[in-house]
């Protein structure tokens, strides 16, 4: 079973393994079609297309982010539709160094699905291994899936209650840009959650911005910026719930394990303008 990271070559392998799911997550935040349009020119053989604002979130509010997650019924119908029972390996991959992958396994990890993975080194570790893509869109055998929902989101009325508190740390997955408040071009608001701490999710990967660093360089990482705060007090937040996967896989990777989402993240905690705001590159 893999459940965090396959490698290139292990997919390449399993491509026409009926019991392997492959799922194309590429998404642009400012041309919202520009995944399934790339994905119509070429995907992984067999792979299916799931949109990040239409399948991976669910309804807007203005008020719980710009990602908020999709009704579990509905999305659960989608999987079993996709052809994802409870023993299919499941691999997500994207073009854009897996933070749109991470958050499709995080969702399945959520609800119950652990034999789910993200590709390494996405797209990118694919093409460079010269391996083929095709443009035919399959139609899978449907399946049922099942979810399980666990005890793995934080909601803002936890996070503000535990503002400073020994027992939650939050790790914000942004540039440091935008974590300090400058050149915020996403949310209306610029700054971070006070008691924040940074770590923007591409440090995860290697100096290409391929392939995840190996687990001891990432785990002497964290340990660095975490300090003794233990895993499991850890509350990942980026814009919208997305980039935060990122970290939090990374953290499985490194060993680290049992850190929870804070699914609204920066994009709901600034919606309400008597939530407390941060700015500058130190925790506030």
């Amino acid at each position: 079973m893999f459940d965090k990271l396959v490698s290139v070559a292990e997919l390449a392998a399993h491509t026409e393994d009926p019991s392997w799911r492959v799922f194309d997550c590429r998404h642009d935040l400012q041309n919202v079609e520009y995944g399934i349009q790339a994905y119509a020119k070429g995907h992984i053989p067999g792979a299916l297309f799931l949109h990040l604002d239409r399948d991976l979130s669910g309804e807007k509010t203005g008020r719980n982010g710009r990602h908020p997650l999709p009704e579990i019924a509905a999305f659960a119908a989608l999987m079993s539709a996709c052809g994802v029972g409870p023993d299919t390996q499941v691999v997500a991959y994207d073009n854009e160094s897996g933070i749109f992958a991470s958050r499709l396994w995080w969702m399945l990890r959520w609800l119950g699905h652990d034999k789910v993975a993200v590709l390494d080194g996405g797209l990118p570790g694919w093409r460079r291994a010269k391996l083929p893509l095709e443009i035919e869109v399959r139609n899978p055998s449907p399946a049922q899936f099942v979810p399980r929902p666990r005890d793995e989101i934080v909601a803002t009325a936890q996070v503000l209650a535990k503002l400073h508190a020994p027992d939650m740390l939050i790790l914000d997955a942004r540039s440091e840009e935008r974590f300090a408040g400058e050149n915020e071009t996403l949310d209306p608001v610029g700054g971070h959650i006070p008691g924040a701490l940074n770590r923007f999710y591409f440090d995860n990967l290697d100096d290409a911005g391929c392939f995840f660093k190996p687990a001891d360089e990432l785990r002497a990482e964290f340990h660095d910026l975490l300090g003794d705060s233990a895993p499991q007090n850890v509350v990942q937040q980026c814009g919208s719930g997305v980039t935060a996967c990122h970290n939090l896989l990374a953290m499985e990777v490194a060993g680290l394990a049992g850190s929870k989402l804070y699914v609204g993240s920066w994009s709901e905690w600034c919606s309400d303008p008597t939530r407390p705001v941060a700015v500058g590159d130190q925790p506030g």
